[in-house]
């Protein structure tokens, strides 16, 4: 028995087939207007998956960026702040070379002392120093001022700073050490090779005209000074591992990218040409449909 084609039949046929293109015509106008060929899940149900996931370590990975322009400037500052106290420590030497010589009167030493006093505040304004409103020499604890000269025991010398170390992440399972403790700097609490201690003991000296107290410790100050020196090696060594890691989260940014592009991005030229194809084929089916929904029965009567 033949199927017999109604005029219904038809019509629905062709309202399915209209909107099929318009629909297909509409997601390519949708690719050309945004640029890219995923606007939504259905579109790649497999490329959305890489998509999310390229996405994901890009933010990651500009987290680490940060992290790293962060540590960089942490560490440009502290060598510029030990910088500091290295010319400190080679004025201190000058005075304390002049005042060994025997034949100063005290009034000289007197003001030798008194610019050593002026020294010494220097060095513990400079072991206070903070960026972003955090102390770099007192480790863990940034937040709390190391060498606190409000209080009425405090006496440099004898300071304990924190020993832990401020750590910033540079990439995934990659933690990088970038502080230095005031200990570390300027020597250890209640020790002979602390700067404080040392400045101390030239003062006593100058005080009491000691040309030989004095003279004892001119080794002492090189010994500190090599001990900041150390201490800006070690900057510029954790400063050149930092530079490693920024210029390979750099390249890693740019594979990532890339990557995602080739994912999500569309190709322009073969979208507006697509674009073209299927306005042409929707235009045809609506001027089809025209000629078939325009029948009607009179039609046929006649």
């Amino acid at each position: 028995m033949a199927l017999r084609i109604t005029q219904g039949m038809m019509h629905s046929q062709l309202t399915r087939n209209i909107n099929k293109n318009l629909n297909t015509m509409s997601g390519i106008q949708q690719q050309s207007s945004s640029g890219l060929k995923l606007n939504k899940a259905s579109d790649d149900p497999v490329g959305i998956t890489y998509s999310l996931r390229y996405r994901s370590e890009l933010a990651a990975n500009e987290q680490f960026q940060k992290n790293t322009d962060q540590a960089l400037s942490w560490l440009d500052f502290s060598d510029s702040v030990i910088s500091q106290a290295g010319d400190v420590m080679q004025r201190l030497k000058e005075l304390a070379t002049k005042a060994a010589n025997g034949t100063n009167p005290q009034e000289a030493l007197n003001a030798i002392q008194s610019e050593i006093s002026e020294l010494k505040t220097q060095l513990v304004d400079i072991a206070n120093s903070k960026m972003n409103g955090k102390y770099i020499f007192n480790g863990e604890t940034f937040n709390k001022i190391p060498y606190d000269t409000t209080d009425p025991l405090f006496d440099a010398k004898t300071v304990q700073t924190d020993s832990g170390q401020v750590n910033y992440a540079l990439g995934t399972n990659v933690t990088v050490g970038i502080s230095l403790t005031g200990n570390q700097v300027f020597g250890d609490a209640n020790s002979t090779n602390n700067v404080f201690a040392v400045l101390d003991r030239i003062t006593s000296a100058l005080i009491n005209g000691d040309y030989s107290g004095v003279s004892a410790e001119i080794k002492n100050i090189e010994n500190s000074y090599d001990t900041m020196l150390n201490a800006r090696a070690q900057i510029g060594a954790k400063t050149n591992r930092v530079e490693l890691m920024q210029a390979r989260l750099a390249d890693f940014n740019l594979s990532l990218t890339d990557m995602q592009s080739k994912v999500e991005d569309a190709d322009l030229e073969q979208v507006l040409i697509d674009s073209t194809t299927s306005q042409t084929i929707y235009e045809a089916s609506l001027s089809v449909g025209a000629k078939v929904i325009s029948r009607s029965l009179v039609d046929f009567l006649r």
